[in-house]
């Protein structure tokens, strides 16, 4: 192999774009793939449409530490060059509440064009190539892999993901590699994840979505309020809602170990508390029954549920509890059940120009690899996208 070759470990969003943007400038490169196929998670990603990117990409939607990183990789490939990249690689897209999809509404799509660019381009692919150690040497690299297999390269791309679908290849490796080579490691959590909650009435609602509102409660210190769907589980609680609420409540739990977390959530969020005393105070005097009390509020499974909440309680303190419902979270589901990953390398020990570390000369990082993680709604792929690139610039 040409000494100058540039690895890349990890064949996902960034491994892909860095590929792409390193070979466009006539330089060998090869990408080592650890499964069977390239873009494994990009299949998956967006419910199966790939969010590509969010129309409001800025450094805001990300982690605070991350942002100085994140506002240098935009500046240099931002939001319009991320269009004009895949436009011009012949895929069709639109906009839907300033989230960006193919208009094929296909992730396969979005794979395609990637793979069918890297075989233009003679980009080299090994597949199966489990990279378990990197040694820096007089010049570059060598990489073993699992099955003992080896490759030497000038220059090495680390795209490895995070650890959320590791059945896809991306099972945390990639910080084991880094580590290795003297990487400090943000502890990574699950991010945009369900919660675990033991309370009846999840177990009782099982199945049920409801539209609400919903903010965090850790060590008595309130969030943001969050509306969304939500979802009732076996576990605990799903959607939306939850998704987007989850990441503050996953580092509490996951990353500081703090016990004393909860949501406090708002049922009925179409209408004011007065206003729902009010409705309720009336309904009572109607002689309703505990089980219609809630009728036309919300959906049949719940009014029977809360029955006894107007068996036990008068309209106006009913009415208190349904807009203030707690829930003790005691904890998460797990990585596979993650959309994203929260922590990763960090990006401190990373030059946000060119994206090469400021430990090991030749080494270079991107994508979720990095202790770098975005609102949900394309701004993780975004992230992926321009990282990529910029890492191939180098």
């Amino acid at each position: 192999m040409p000494r100058k070759t540039t690895l890349i470990i990890g064949g996902g969003a960034a491994g892909l774009v860095a590929a792409i943007s390193k070979a466009r400038r006539g330089e060998p490169v090869m990408i080592l793939e650890k499964t069977a196929q390239l873009g494994k998670k990009i299949l998956a990603s967006g419910n199966g449409r790939c969010n590509l990117l969010n129309e409001a990409l800025d450094s805001s939607s990300y982690n605070p530490e991350a942002r100085p990183l994140v506002n240098s990789v935009f500046s240099r490939f931002g939001q319009d060059d991320i269009l004009t990249f895949f436009s011009e690689l012949g895929l069709h897209y639109y906009s839907q509440d300033g989230r960006i999809f193919p208009f094929t509404n296909q992730a396969a799509s979005v794979q395609k064009v990637l793979e069918l660019e890297i075989k233009r381009l003679g980009v080299q692919v090994e597949y199966g190539f489990d990279c378990v150690s990197i040694q820096k040497t007089q010049t570059g690299f060598s990489l073993g892999a699992a099955d003992g297999k080896q490759q030497t390269g000038h220059s090495l791309i680390l795209t490895g993901g995070g650890s959320t679908y590791p059945s896809f290849g991306s099972d945390g490796s990639g910080y084991k590699l880094a580590s290795s080579l003297g990487h400090r490691i943000i502890k990574p959590v699950p991010s945009t994840v369900p919660l675990v909650v033991k309370d009846p009435l999840c177990h009782l609602l099982q199945g049920q979505r409801i539209i609400a509102r919903a903010q965090s409660r850790i060590q008595g210190k309130i969030g943001n309020p969050v509306d969304g769907e939500l979802l009732f589980t076996k576990y605990g609680l799903s959607g939306s809602l939850i998704l987007d609420i989850s990441q503050e409540i996953s580092l509490a739990i996951n990353r500081l170990n703090i016990k004393d977390v909860s949501l406090e959530t708002d049922l009925i969020p179409f209408m004011e508390q007065k206003q729902l005393e009010t409705e309720l105070t009336n309904r009572h005097k109607m002689g309703l029954t505990p089980e219609d009390m809630l009728t036309g509020i919300l959906p049949g499974k719940l009014c029977l549920a809360f029955k006894q909440l107007f068996e036990k309680e008068n309209p106006s303190k009913a009415a208190v509890k349904l807009k203030n419902w707690r829930f003790e979270v005691s904890g998460t589901r797990g990585w596979n059940e993650a959309e994203f990953t929260a922590g990763g390398i960090d990006t401190k020990e990373v030059d946000p120009q060119t994206l090469e570390s400021k430990l090991v000369k030749g080494l270079y990082l991107a994508g979720e690899v990095l202790d770098v993680n975005g609102k949900r709604g394309g701004y993780n792929l975004g992230f992926a996208w321009a990282s990529g690139y910029v890492a191939g610039l180098s």
